[in-house]
Parts: structure tokens; C-alpha cells; sequence
């Protein structure tokens, strides 16, 4: 049984995360965890807008927050974002991982640990190779992946290294991926 959705993106995710998190129903069985690169900046005005046109509670994700079904955490600026074996957030200052921090392979990489077969990850558009190794670990421990087809990225150069190193079982178009993750969902029940 699927129990989370981790989704990782940088350049052109914003659009991107609007075409996926206001699709999901608001019975939606999976907490669903984001790392957007965003260096610095906050991104309270953008989970307020989602908040807004979602069906899921969006917010950000605190330290030591038990993680919740039906909830969409979004990881806060300037700090890694981690699953604890107890099943909640840490939130760590360690250096940038492909000059990014939040870097989308440090949450895959534990939500993999946590989850195992349990857990779906996504790579959408960016420009840098974050996620690529995540999403492998996410596949090496049983997990589903899922990459955004490059050709109608904002940014090829993520989901089209996370294809390369991470052999994903589906590579969708963005308009067809939150349709892809409700059918994995549904497809076990």
C-alpha cells in the first residue's frame, strides 16, 4: 500500500506542481512531500495559492512534524528536509547537494529508506541533476517512479538525467501525471 508521494522540481516547478497537486482528490490516501528549489526565497505566497485551489491541506513542513495522510508539505527554504524513522520531519542546515538546499536527493533518498515499496517519487522540470540518484534509491528499495517526458519540461536537463540514472517505470507528460499517481493509488485497493 502506497503511503507517500515525493515530488522533486527547480526550474519551471511551479507550473508544473499546478498541474498535479489541485488533481488530487481530496480523499487522497498518500501524504504528499515537495521539494521545490527555491534557495532563499519563501514560498508562503505560492502554498497559499495552492491551498486555495486544492482539494489537500498544503504547508510547509516543520521539524519534528508527524507526517499525515492527505497532507501536501512542501520543504521550508535553506534546509534539507528528512523522514525520521518515527515516522516525522527533520530539517537539517548540511551543505548544498547540487547547490541546493533544499536538495531533492536528500528527501528521496530517506523517504526510500522509510518507505520502501510504500513510496511513489517524481521528478519534474529543473536544470540540475537533483533527484536523479534519489529516485534510483527510491527505485533500488521497491518504490514506483515517475518522471515528467522531458520534451514538454520548462527545464529537460532533471527529468531527463533522473531517466537516464534512475530507469523509472514511467515517463508521463505533465498534464497526465496526476492521472498516472491516482491510478497507482487506486489500482491497490
Amino acid at each position: 500500500m502506497y503511503k507517500a508521494l515525493v515530488i522533486g522540481t527547480s526550474l519551471g516547478g511551479l507550473e508544473a506542481l499546478k498541474a498535479i497537486i489541485p488533481l488530487l482528490p481530496k480523499d487522497f490516501p498518500l501524504a504528499v512531500i515537495v521539494v521545490l528549489h527555491i534557495g532563499d526565497n519563501q514560498n508562503d505566497s505560492f502554498i497559499r495559492y495552492l491551498n486555495d485551489i486544492s482539494q489537500l491541506f498544503v504547508k510547509e513542513a516543520e521539524e519534528k512534524e508527524s507526517i499525515s495522510p492527505g497532507t501536501v508539505y512542501f520543504a521550508p527554504p535553506n534546509y534539507h528536509l528528512l523522514i525520521e524513522n518515527d515516522k516525522t520531519f527533520a530539517l537539517s542546515t548540511d551543505a548544498k547537494i547540487n547547490h541546493s538546499r533544499p536538495a531533492i536527493d536528500v528527501l528521496f533518498e530517506t523517504a526510500a529508506w522509510y518507505y520502501r515499496q510504500d513510496l511513489i517519487g517524481v521528478v519534474l522540470s529543473g536544470l540540475n541533476q537533483d533527484g536523479a540518484y534519489g529516485l534510483l534509491q527510491i527505485n533500488d528499495l521497491g518504490g514506483i517512479c515517475i518522471v515528467q517526458d522531458p520534451e514538454n519540461a520548462i527545464a529537460r536537463i532533471m527529468p531527463s538525467e533522473a531517466y537516464k540514472i534512475a530507469k523509472p517505470q514511467f515517463i508521463v507528460p505533465l498534464h497526465q501525471i496526476a492521472d498516472k499517481i491516482i491510478e497507482l493509488v487506486q489500482s491497490q485497493h
